[in-house]
């Protein structure tokens, strides 16, 4: 089995013609709280991401995979963020589109990841932050084995609210 392919999924680079899909995404604004985003990307920006996507994890620090399943659907896409070699860590960030979600793609998809990190990268932890009003996500993560390391008062304002954000972490046992 290759270190990027599931059951039912696969993870892959970013291609050119992946623009479109992240253009939408990443210009969603109810989407905007969950990924610190402020202001809309545009097109031609995300070009240039796309096409220097083809830089190595350890120079940009970060990767983008997109999710597909094995008919060739993309779903989503997985996010390893300030990757950090020196303490083995990295990192997490999900989205799956509307129309894919409660299939257990979200799922399937981190258990991909943890091993391509666990067992490619040789990472010692993952983290992420969960906004508190994201209870599928917070169940998700600890589904994963992720623990709630402390939670972040009054951290995120979704225009009406202030929401508590939540710091999970998932160390691997037995690495270096």
């Amino acid at each position: 089995m290759q270190p990027l392919n599931g059951k039912t999924l696969k993870l892959r680079a970013m291609e050119p013609e992946d623009i479109d899909l992240m253009y939408e995404w990443e210009n969603d604004p109810e989407t905007w709280i969950y990924s610190n985003t402020h202001t809309p990307f545009s097109r031609f920006y995300l070009e240039q991401y796309v096409i220097n996507s083809h830089c190595d994890i350890y120079t940009e620090k970060q990767l983008r995979l997109m999710i597909n399943t094995k008919k060739g659907e993309t779903v989503g896409c997985i996010d390893l963020f300030e990757f950090d070699p020196k303490n083995k860590r990295a990192g997490l960030g999900i989205l799956i589109t509307k129309d894919f979600r409660n299939k257990g793609y979200a799922s399937e998809t981190i258990d991909i990841l943890i091993s391509y990190v666990k067992n490619v990268l040789g990472m010692h932890q993952l983290f992420c932050n969960v906004a508190s009003d994201n209870k599928n996500s917070i169940k998700l993560f600890k589904k994963k084995g992720f623990k709630e390391a402390g939670i972040k008062k009054q951290w995120l304002w979704n225009g009406s609210e202030w929401l508590d954000e939540h710091f999970f972490q998932l160390i691997f046992e037995n690495t270096d």
